[in-house]
Parts: structure tokens; C-alpha cells; sequence
């Protein structure tokens, strides 16, 4: 049986049949639809969102030690945050298969770096599997348990954002069925104080030694002979777009990526007069060759940044002087493209809470989430932007050393609060900060699509949970200043931050809306423009709402007039609140007073 599936479909799937009994994650793009489509689909495996990568990690070490093959999945940052149990994980090994997934993303298409994780798996000295396409993506998931099992170590599965989201033809098979051996206590194992760790460190470097004869011989790691003197080592979603490009060429394709399979690469490099190197990112691959002494060319013709292309690959490759020109079709048309910002949507319970900042002219630390898009024109309020859970942090230290006393304020999601946000509000107590952090509760994983977290009271397999109530637990960690404000409440928001900054000592306030794209509309109905009050003055476009327009109609100076997409206003009422001539209304209003 065959079926179209993305990337984190086939990894799915590929759990399904490797009859994986557990998987944990943190939501994060590109790796969510991983827990979505197990949680949808394949009940037979129980899957749960946890509060960050490094619990969600933790969680899947003992599901493993229980007998039970697991998967643990995250992006790219995600495994920042799981790195600490991920490094000691090498060492204790495991008991059923472990697979921790890290999704990459090139571009950063949603991500604050583009980091290459692939070092991890050299870093944590893991065994490393690379998809290059969804059938692989699905087949690596069972052969990475294998690899687990047959080393005892954790292994490394890195997708990218290509290879998550795109769509490819997958065989399916039926599910194996693994019975694991139950937990036994074996404390030189598994606890790893300096003692046993020594012992585990010397186990690590032993199997790493087997791990580079597996290498060798894993079908993953293949050549393809087309009788060409120019060769192309290459992996992942590099291998697709030089396929494209030059067919023709002799490929070592590499799946099994770390370690390298250095005599066969030695081999390939003999047989040929040029071999190139093509990979995304940094030159992972590359230097591991060149350390060996062997001769091979890459990211000179190809850089480190952002990800390729078939586009780009030709031009590395007519750069390098192996092809003669690149197609006109090929490049990618970047001219004369209507400019598309991300936005903060319609009717967005945040926006009128980066106002307010913005009128404020305060000194703004961000976050990870939605809320990142008031750092854009024309809200322009956020300043910083570094990890998940920093703006806390970030806060207390500039109010520490810049003089911004209590004017420096700290804005934050509730799932980000709680994946690391509430270390950072403990510190802001226990050091007593002049900071006001902003909570902005929308009750939902927003920026990922909408996932449950341990305060919506629903896990991800749909159950009924314990809810972490946001309020008390801000209480209870010593905030003495704590309020909640509605959003949609623009002059209320706007005083209450200007009242908890004159208060000594740090300030909570948090807001109560949910996601705009959870109920369809805040209200039964839109607003609209009423023409004839409306003098052009540019105060609602400067909101940013894409439901604002401007008209074909302007005042006496030619400045356009606004109109409403009531198809996508939501009724939060917030441009009506700023409008100084009152010419947003009702569209009940509109057609009762017939104008």
C-alpha cells in the first residue's frame, strides 16, 4: 500500500511501524505535525506535549528504560534545551530504542538562527541518520531503533524544513512488534555521577569505533555509478537538488551521516578526478573529510547560508566550472514582488498591547511566539528577541545596569511562561527587579498552530487535564504586584502599565483573551468605515490590521480614506477605540442609521 505523506507524516508512520509505545515532544515548526498526525492517527501509540524540549526529552529517557521504544521530537532550538539530558543520555545508553528527532531550518523560515544541528550528534558522539525524502524519513524511524538497540545509544534523526513539509510517495508496511526487556536496576548505568561516568565516557568511545564499521556497510551510505569522472558526495535534501541539476554524475549518497563512512568516501575520492561536496549549512561533512587528508571541494562554491536550491546548486556547480551556465528558469524570481509581512492577525489580542507600549516609548524584551511581530512597523515595540523564556531575564539585567529603573518591561506568551519563563519570574522576586513582565495569556501554543499546553486543561491526546493556574502560581512564586487587564481594552491597558512601572518591585500583568483564531469572531459582527466621518487622519492603518484597508476614496489633501474587510474583522473593537472622528462603526449601525 502506498500513500502521499510529508516528511513528519512518514515520521509518523514510521513510529507506527517501528510499534513505538511513546513520544513526547514540544511543539515547534518544523517538527509539530510529528505529534499532531501520531495523536490523530496511530492511538495505538501514546503521545503527549510537555512543558519544554528538556522535559519532553527526560520524559522519553524513562519510557525508554522502561522497555518501551520511544521518540522524542523538537526543532532545531528545542535540542538546545534538551542538550543537557541529551549529552549524559549518551552515556547511560538505553534499554528499548530511543530516536530524538531534531527538525532544522534552513532560512529560518520560523526560527530566531540557523543553527546545524548535525554537530550535536559529533558533539554527544551519537549515531546520526539524515531523510532525503519521506519514504526515508518513515524507513529511518525503524532503522534508527535498530541502530539504538543494537549500539545502546540514543540516535540522532535530523529532518529539515523541506524534508518535514514536503509531500513524497511512501510504501507503507505492516507494524512490527517489539517486546522490550523490563527495567533492572543497574546503577554504574544509569547514575551518572563521576565515578560511573568515567566508566560510561570509556563505553562511549568504544562504540563510537563500532558505529564507523556500521558506517561502512549500512545500505544508507550508497554510490551511484553513472560512469562519470566527476563525483558528488551529498545527503539529505542536497542529494534531491543535485540530482536535478546533474543526473549524470557518480553519487555517494550518504543517510547514515554520522560517523562517516571514511573508507568508502576514501574510495569514491580515488575513483574519481573531482569530488564535490554538496550540503546544507555548515560544512559538516567537508571538514570531516578534509581532516582525514582527503581532497574534496564545496562550500566555496556553495556558502553556508540559508538553504539550497536546485537553483542554487547550479550556480555553485557553474561556479565551480562543472556545468556551463544555469537556466534562466531555474533562478527563483525575487523582482517586483509585492512586499508581505508577517502580521499580527485580525482582531489579535496583542496588538493593542504593543500600542500602548509603543505610546509608552519603554524599553521592550521579547519572546518566542506571535508576540515577536510587535518588534515590525508600524507597532515597532519590541526590542529584543533572543530565546525562549529570555525576555524575563533580559528585563531584570537592563533594569539592572541601564538606568531604565522601572521602565523596562518583559512581554511573554502563557506557553512560553511556562516552557521557561517562570525560572525568570523567580529570579525577578528573589532579586527584587524593578521590571513589569506582561503575561500574554491567549490560552493556547499559538505561534505553532494551536497546541494544548499545561494550562488549557487538555492534553494532546484530547483528555480532560489538571489546569496550571497562571494567577496563582505567580502568586505563590512572591509577586505582591499582579493584575489582569482585557487587551481589547486599550485606555485599560494602557494605565494599568503605566501604573505598575511607578510601583517598586517587579509587576505582573496579564492579559485574558484567547487566540483570535480559536473563536472565529470576538464578536457577532464586523466594523466598518462610515466615509463621510472618516478624514483620512492614518491612525487605524497604524495598528497594522490586515482587515484595514486603504480606499479608493481620500480627504482634500489626497490621503486615502480606510475601509474594513469585514470577511476578516473579528469585532475586537480596537481600531473603534483609537478612531478620533468615531467613523468605525457597527455594520449593524451602518444599515440601521441607512447611511
Amino acid at each position: 500500500m502506498k500513500e502521499l505523506l510529508s516528511g513528519n507524516e512518514a515520521v509518523a508512520q514510521g513510529a507506527l511501524e517501528a510499534d513505538v509505545k511513546v513520544a513526547v515532544a514540544y511543539p515547534g515548526t518544523p517538527s509539530t505535525e510529528i505529534l499532531e498526525t501520531i495523536a490523530a492517527r496511530h492511538k495505538s501509540i501514546y503521545a503527549q506535549w510537555s512543558p519544554n524540549e528538556k522535559v519532553a526529552y527526560e520524559v522519553g529517557i524513562g519510557s525508554s528504560l522502561g522497555g518501551a521504544r520511544t521518540i522524542v521530537t523538537m526543532k532545531h532550538v528545542g535540542l538546545n534545551v534538551a542538550a543537557d539530558p541529551f549529552m549524559t543520555h549518551a552515556y547511560t545508553g538505553v534499554n528499548a530504542g530511543f530516536v530524538v528527532i531534531s527538525a532544522d531550518d534552513p532560512e529560518m523560515h520560523s526560527s530566531q538562527n540557523e543553527q546545524d544541528n548535525r554537530f550535536f550528534a559529533h558533539f554527544a558522539k551519537v549515531p546520526m541518520l539524515e531523510p532525503s525524502d519521506s519514504q526515508e524519513s518513515k524507513d529511518m524511524v525503524l532503522e534508527g531503533m535498530k541502530i539504538s538497540e543494537e549500539f545502546d545509544t540514543p540516535l540522532l534523526l535530523r529532518m529539515t524544513t523541506r524534508i518535514s513539509h514536503s509531500k513524497g510517495v511512501v510504501e507503507l508496511s505492516e507494524p512490527c512488534e517489539y517486546e522490550g526487556d523490563k527495567f533492572v536496576k543497574n546503577p554504574s548505568k544509569y547514575v551518572m555521577v563521576p565515578g560511573n561516568a568515567r566508566g560510561r565516557h570509556v563505553v562511549v568511545t568504544e562504540r563510537l569505533e563500532k558505529l564507523k564499521e556500521y558506517a561502512e556497510k549500512t545500505p544508507y551510505n550508497f554510490i551511484e555509478n553513472n560512469g562519470s569522472k566527476i563525483g558528488i558526495i551529498t545527503g539529505g535534501i542536497s542529494y534531491q537538488y543535485t540530482k536535478e541539476v546533474l543526473p549524470d554524475a557518480d553519487y555517494l549518497k550518504l543517510g547514515f551521516t554520522y560517523p562517516l563512512p571514511m573508507k568508502k568516501i576514501a574510495d569514491f575520492i580515488k575513483s574519481h578526478d573531482r569530488v564535490i561536496v554538496i550540503e546544507e549549512l555548515e560544512p559538516f561533512y567537508e571538514d570531516q573529510i578534509k581532516i582525514e587528508g582527503l581532497k574534496v571541494e564545496g562550500k566555496k562554491y556553495f556558502g553556508v547560508l540559508g538553504e539550497l536550491s536546485p537553483a542554487r546548486v547550479a550556480a555553485g556547480l557553474k561556479k565551480a566550472g562543472i556545468i556551463d551556465k544555469v537556466a534562466i528558469s531555474e533562478i527563483p524570481p525575487t523582482e517586483n514582488m509585492f512586499p508581505r509581512p508577517p502580521v499580527l492577525c485580525p482582531g489579535c489580542s496583542h496588538r493593542g498591547v504593543f500600542m500602548a507600549l509603543n505610546k509608552l516609548k519603554v524599553a521592550v524584551t521579547g519572546d518566542i511566539g506571535c508576540y515577536t511581530l510587535g518588534a515590525l512597523p508600524p507597532l515597532k515595540s519590541v526590542d529584543t528577541c533572543i530565546c525562549m523564556g529570555a525576555s524575563i531575564g533580559n528585563a531584570i539585567g537592563m533594569e539592572k545596569v541601564d538606568g531604565y529603573k522601572k521602565g523596562t518591561v518583559a512581554v511573554i506568551g502563557d506557553s512560553t511562561f511556562l516552557h521557561s519563563g517562570v525560572t525568570g519570574l523567580m529570579d525577578a522576586v528573589y532579586n527584587n527587579s524593578n521590571v513589569t513582565i506582561m503575561i500574554l495569556d491567549n490560552s493556547v501554543t499559538a505561534m505553532t498552530g494551536g497546541q494544548e499546553h499545561p494550562s488549557t486543561g487538555k492534553t494532546l491526546m484530547g483528555e480532560k487535564a489538571n489546569e496550571v493556574d497562571i494567577p496563582s502560581l505567580c502568586k505563590a512564586l512572591g509577586v505582591k504586584n499582579y493584575r489582569d487587564v482585557d487587551p481589547y481594552d486599550y485606555e485599560a491597558t494602557l494605565n494599568a502599565i503605566k501604573e505598575e512601572i511607578e510601583k517598586p518591585g517587579p509587576s505582573v500583568i496579564r492579559t485574558n483573551r484567547p487566540c483570535v483564531l480559536m473563536p472565529k469572531r470576538i464578536m457577532d459582527e464586523p466594523f466598518v468605515v462610515d466615509l463621510e466621518l472618516c478624514t483620512a487622519c492614518t491612525l487605524c492603518f497604524r495598528i497594522s490590521c490586515p482587515a484595514i484597508l486603504a480606499s479608493e476614496e481620500t480627504n482634500d489633501r489626497g490621503k486615502p480614506k480606510a475601509i474594513i474587510d469585514t470577511t476578516l474583522c473579528t469585532g475586537c473593537t480596537l481600531c473603534a477605540q483609537i478612531c478620533p472622528d468615531e467613523a468605525i462603526i457597527l455594520q449593524s449601525k451602518m444599515v440601521t442609521e441607512g447611511v
